[in-house]
């Protein structure tokens, strides 16, 4: 049973990105909604479709580790870090204003007018600009020769360490720092570091971890302990200095000064840098295989200070780690009996539900089918109630489950989603559920926020949370199958509320039961993707009469042409084509062609895969792309042509193929390049509008209306020239009697239904 992967928002905040708001529903709107379905984390459902990632969302599948971990951190203050590196950038605070921070000692010097020159800054922020050298300088400054002499001075300093910073350790410090960063980062310019830094910095960490003033408590040291101990990370010198992360949090309580427990949150980082798979290896596995009692002071350090845990605090960030000894094969038999301890110690929800949570990540994860040991194999069951409280039903066909939802919230989504059923069915104009599937109800999941999603969501439903939601169908043919669409509040747009992406996502169960036949791995035979997406943002959009201003703007770029979007799929697109296209293709052929999307529909209806994959390809092919680019251009321009009617007008029954009436239409109107088709119909008195609209078809009908004379373009009284055949014109006050209109054929044309309408 496939999975199918989360799509390119992330594309997020972190990287610049939003999924397009108008996908979540605002209260009282009459907005579309969600998809849902079966799945447990050992046996996850069949068509699970990721939908657009949240600005929050996380670019891993692990669990956020706290509330603030997948937002934007505020801005530095000046001198700014380099943002990409978040051990840089953290922690620092600004420079005083009257200090003055002159480099231009340090760049041209070496040797022992080097260390001088670093010593002589008068503060240690003043290293700050350091790490964003690059080219010559980065190379004259940081080359290994250089990296050796401070390090060198960095040890013969620490023999009289102070437990302050007035001999600027500090400033050294932060050179080392900076130059293992720039290096990382420049290495063609910088050079390669080998056994010279190695034995020089091990022998400076060594002596200011030997200082006994190191070992100070105070607001004064942990200025500089701080980043000596991120310079442990720096260097990948973790293995060799695990016992100081030890010491650290076997030390460490709640009355610490603010710079001590800076120290603590950095020898997290000196840990989640040991487990580093990326790195060569840098001995950390290896001391805590050596010595056992890291581990049980790391986790001695967690139920000691338990009453600290608040989601966001150092003690949860470095006791989710513990997770990583059942995620190693040489620590896991260790491991196992601390991450049990605290998994069963702490509730899974509230203050400690971050590291519980994260714990049982690992456990389920990284140590599989061991659930019985940790006493987890009922966890999704059991997180249900504890963490969906509301439990709401709008009728019989759709309940809501939610984390923290009003009752006016409640009433408004239900609404919002009864409403939607309505305007799809008219769309899309079916003639009922696809036979055989029983998804006639519809279970919506709402989160309070990313947060709790990333947090939950993975085992009480078995899904990937690197995303914005998953609607998962299951099996539509088996009895008792529950349809499901897992969601989140988008707690960024309070106080508005809105459920992400609720709107596209009722469309998906829609188009799921009333329009593929079988489940997702059935429609995922053939590429289908470009409408699936696609009438899920259309549906979207036009229920809620909104502009959709990123597609509209992909419109100009003219990307693609409309034989390119018949192949998308999950796999060859990224969110801008699976989303933006998707919408442009679809709302293209429903107003252009809505013929070819009830013959698609029909094959898509019975399964007949293959057969719709020959419309697409071969029947219509590539006969629509210059038609498709005209009108692209003309949706750039925010002239995208009128939503086809959600109901059509009866045929007209006039003998005469050319007459019309008060509310009927006329299909397969044609004309060659250059001629009309003529058109009239007799008013009676006291009609206030008349409105005539044409859709469909290939080629580009230009509308016109004469009045009581015939129209042509060089006679008329009204004209609507778009490109493509989408034209709309309303005459007010028309006069009794014979009125005639004309669709002139700017280009052949053929395939045009025409309504006319008065009141």
């Amino acid at each position: 049973m496939r999975r199918v992967p989360a799509l390119g928002a992330a594309f997020f905040l972190a990287l610049g990105l939003f999924a397009p708001q108008s996908f979540a529903a605002p209260a009282g709107a009459a907005a579309p909604a969600a998809k849902a379905g079966t799945g447990t984390a050992s046996a996850p459902a069949p068509r699970a479709i990721p939908v657009p990632k949240s600005p929050d969302a996380s670019i891993g599948d692990r669990p956020l580790a706290s509330a603030s971990a997948g937002k934007e951190t505020a801005t530095k203050a000046a001198p700014q870090l380099p943002p990409a590196d978040a051990k840089t950038a953290k922690q620092f605070s600004a420079a005083p204003a009257a200090v003055d921070c002159n480099l231009s000692g340090v760049i041209g010097a070496s040797g022992s007018a080097l260390v001088q020159q670093l010593k002589a800054l008068p503060d240690v922020t003043c290293t700050y600009p350091l790490f964003e050298l690059t080219g010559t300088n980065a190379g004259t400054v940081f080359r290994e020769a250089q990296m050796v002499t401070v390090a060198d001075a960095l040890r013969v300093a620490s023999a009289t360490y102070s437990g302050d910073n007035r001999a600027a350790i500090g400033q050294l410090v932060m050179f080392l720092r900076a130059g293992y960063y720039v290096q990382e980062n420049n290495a063609a310019a910088v050079g390669s570091y080998g056994a010279p830094l190695q034995t020089a910095i091990r022998g400076a960490l060594d002596a200011f971890y030997a200082a006994p003033r190191s070992q100070d408590v105070t607001e004064a040291n942990g200025a500089t302990l701080n980043e000596a101990v991120t310079l442990i990370d720096s260097a990948h010198e973790n293995g060799r200095y695990a016992g100081v992360v030890k010491r650290l949090l076997a030390g460490y309580s709640s009355n610490w000064p603010n710079a001590m427990v800076t120290a603590v949150q950095h020898a997290g980082w000196v840990i989640e840098g040991g487990f580093d798979t990326k790195r060569a290896d840098t001995g950390f596995v290896a001391a805590l295989q050596a010595d056992p009692t890291i581990a049980t002071a790391w986790a001695g350090f967690v139920t000691r200070n338990a009453a600290q845990m608040d989601g966001g605090d150092v003690v949860t960030s470095i006791g989710m780690m513990l997770g990583n000894l059942v995620g190693t094969d040489a620590l896991r038999a260790q491991g196992r009996p601390l991450v049990k301890d605290l998994i069963n110690r702490y509730p899974l929800v509230g203050a400690t539900g971050p590291l519980t949570m994260n714990l049982v990540w690992f456990a389920e994860k990284q140590d599989k089918n061991n659930c019985s040991y940790y006493g987890t194999c009922d966890l999704p069951t059991r997180l249900v109630p504890l963490v969906l409280t509301v439990n709401h039903t709008c009728n019989a066909n759709l309940r809501i489950r939610a984390q923290d939802m009003t009752a006016q919230q409640l009433a408004d989504t239900c609404t919002s989603l009864v409403n939607q059923d309505a305007f799809f069915h008219k769309v899309i104009k079916d003639n009922g559920a696809i036979p055989g599937d029983l998804n006639t109800n519809l279970e919506v999941v709402a989160f309070d926020d990313y947060y709790n999603y990333s947090l939950y969501a993975w085992i009480m439903y078995g899904i990937d949370v690197d995303n914005g939601g998953m609607y998962e169908e299951g099996n539509p043919a088996k009895v008792g199958n529950q349809a499901r669409f897992i969601a989140h509040e988008a707690d960024w747009l309070r106080p508005t509320f809105q459920i992400w992406n609720l709107n596209h996502e009722y469309t998906h169960y829609l188009d799921g039961r009333y329009n593929m036949a079988g489940d997702f791995d059935a429609g995922m035979t053939t590429p289908t993707i470009w409408w699936v997406e696609g009438i899920a943002e259309y549906i979207s959009y036009s229920y809620r009469n909104e502009r959709y201003a990123a597609a509209i703007t992909e419109a100009g770029k003219q990307t693609y042409k409309l034989s390119q979007l018949f192949d998308t799929t999950y796999d060859n697109a990224d969110q801008t084509r699976i989303y933006n296209w998707g919408y442009l293709a679809v709302r293209y052929m429903l107003q252009s062609h809505p013929q070819d999307v009830d013959a698609l529909l029909t094959k898509y209806r019975a399964g007949d895969w293959a057969g719709a994959r020959t419309l697409l390809t071969s029947t219509i092919g590539t006969k629509y792309d210059a038609d498709f680019a005209s009108w692209l251009t003309a949706c750039a321009a925010d002239n995208c042509g009128t939503l086809p009617p959600t109901t059509q007008a009866p045929l007209c029954t006039a003998g005469d193929t050319r007459q019309f009436d008060k509310n009927c239409r006329r299909d397969n109107v044609a004309a060659t390049t250059g001629n009309y088709s003529y058109s009239f119909l007799n008013l009676p008195a006291g009609v206030k509008q008349l409105t005539i609209t044409t859709n469909g078809g290939t080629g580009n009908a230009d509308l016109y209306y004469g009045g009581s004379s015939w129209a042509t373009t060089g006679s008329y009284q009204a004209k609507s020239t778009n490109a493509g055949n989408n034209e709309t014109l309303t005459i007010t006050n028309p006069p009794a009697g014979w009125v005639y209109f004309s669709l002139a054929a700017q280009q052949g044309f053929s395939g045009v239904t025409v309504t006319t309408q008065y009141q």
